[in-house]
């Protein structure tokens, strides 16, 4: 049975985005110079202090105190997942040119940007952003968490502060590489049993990481997941980024590739302040828009065999994991036919958010913060 959340207010459709102006004292460029044994060096990527570049109407990314500094403050990095078969500094996959340190990732241990909250002695919940997005989604969620569990929420590689390597540089963003991934960093993140909250399209991935590891988990919590048909397919905002030439071009845009793809996909707008921090990735470092690139055209790929592999793990008789799917209501990504019908059918639990759209922890975090609670407690 559906349980429907009591939410009243209303929401208005996104304004148009204000537009970028090119502060010309510090726009970004493409560095060309010498190296000290003679031979041609080039850089392509923004400097260290990058970002500062382009200015936003109501915000500025800049050197200065930022909503961005705040969280980064709040976080730590973990190391997990060895790098494989690294061949020395990146270079852009267009041009060939040398990326600046701001694009070089680890050479032998891949760093995952986390924030924890709440006593570690309490009962582990993971939150798992989802495509595309950061850890910085679940900002609401944690500070309700962390008053009875150990909440933990990560970027994933190619997101948000966590290591962004070249496609071809030890990573190359396939659906397999994430599980395998994934696998390293909860090895290190959680010794006991923990709950699993995962958003969005990379909802697959995690249930593929869950099928093998059944053993570690309490409850499985999936929001808004594509789990139907109809939901093997990248929306057009997203599917672009996988396009020959044109993906690379767009993934490279801040505003398409951090603004649009969130605000797209449910009814909500999102404060200047917020949407800085998710533009600060493609502000600072082409690899961001590279990885974005390279991501867009795996899940074009596997997507649907994946969601094929998840549907038969949830309504397989060998999946004892209690599960709860929230979803919210407004998703403009994800059709909610035939959404309830698998939910019965796998026997998990269905929660409706009325108001929320494709990101629920973003629409209403507090409230999906209460729901992981609620069905956390009961699990124990």
């Amino acid at each position: 049975m559906a349980f429907q959340s009591n939410i009243f207010s209303t929401w208005s459709l996104p304004l148009p985005l204000p537009a970028v102006s090119i502060i010309p004292s510090k726009a970004l460029h493409v560095r060309c110079g010498s190296s000290n044994d003679g031979q041609e060096e080039y850089l392509i990527d923004a400097p260290v202090s990058a970002g500062d570049g382009f200015s936003f109407t109501g915000g500025k990314y800049s050197d200065g105190p930022s909503r961005s500094d705040e969280w980064f403050a709040q976080g730590k990095f973990i190391k997990a997942h060895p790098v494989r078969g690294s061949r020395g500094n990146a270079k852009d996959p267009i041009f060939g040119l040398k990326m600046g340190a701001e694009s070089q990732s680890s050479d032998d241990v891949f760093r995952w940007f986390c924030v924890e909250a709440g006593n570690s002695s309490n009962p582990r919940i993971i939150l798992i952003h989802g495509f595309p997005s950061q850890a910085y989604s679940f900002r609401k969620v944690l500070p309700v968490l962390s008053e009875d569990y150990h909440a933990v929420a990560f970027d994933w590689l190619g997101f948000g502060f966590s290591d962004k390597p070249q496609p071809k540089y030890g990573f190359d963003y396939t659906l397999d590489e994430y599980v395998s991934a994934l696998e390293s960093l909860v090895e290190k993140l959680a010794v006991d049993k923990f709950s699993l909250v995962v958003q969005g399209y990379f909802a697959p991935i995690v249930m593929k990481y869950a099928s093998h590891h059944q053993e570690k988990l309490r409850n499985l919590i999936l929001v808004n997941p594509p789990m139907t048909d109809m939901h093997a397919k990248l929306p057009s905002t997203l599917s672009i980024f996988s396009n020959f030439l044109l993906g690379e071009i767009f993934s490279q845009d801040p505003l398409r590739a951090s603004d649009k793809t969130l605000t797209s996909s449910g009814p909500y707008m999102m404060k200047e302040e917020d949407a800085m921090v998710y533009r600060r990735p493609y502000l600072t470092s082409g690899s961001s828009g590279f990885a974005l690139n390279a991501i867009s055209r795996a899940m074009k790929k596997d997507l649907r065999n994946y969601v094929e592999e998840m549907k038969k793990v949830l309504i397989s008789e060998t999946w004892t994991i209690p599960t709860t799917v929230c979803w919210g209501m407004r998703d403009r990504w994800l059709s909610y036919d035939g959404v309830a019908d698998f939910c019965k059918i796998s026997n998990s639990k269905l929660v409706e958010l009325q108001m929320a759209g494709h990101h629920v922890q973003e629409d209403y975090g507090e409230e999906l913060a209460n729901i992981i609670s609620l069905t956390v407690s009961k699990g124990k």
